[in-house]
């Protein structure tokens, strides 16, 4: 199997078009959050294709994505809380219902 860095752009392509669909389609919070982490995983593809083909040190890409990971923990911990508290007021997580919310 040969690797090439139009494979890996490629398919970092096609993760972040599938993610920038679900986050502007989906009306589920946990959809919008599940695209949002298809776009970050597309951005991690990208960091570690160029990192192997293009950058001369090979642990700087490595260590973006570790930190993307951790990005992405974080948002996922925020996220799930704010939809958490979000389901037991309204108990749903239609995005559409919580635009209603008085505040």
């Amino acid at each position: 199997m040969s690797d090439h860095l139009q494979s890996y752009l490629i398919l970092s392509a096609l993760l972040a078009a599938i993610g920038v669909y679900g986050f502007l389609e989906r009306r589920n919070l946990i959809g919008i959050l599940i695209s949002i982490e298809l776009i970050l995983n597309a951005a991690s593809i990208n960091f570690l294709a160029f990192n192997k083909f293009v950058a001369p040190d090979k642990g700087i890409g490595q260590v973006v994505v570790i930190l993307i990971i951790g990005l992405a923990a974080a948002e996922v911990t925020l996220a799930l809380s704010i939809i958490l508290v979000l389901y037991r007021g309204m108990t749903s997580i239609n995005i559409e219902q919580a635009n209603n919310l008085k505040g």
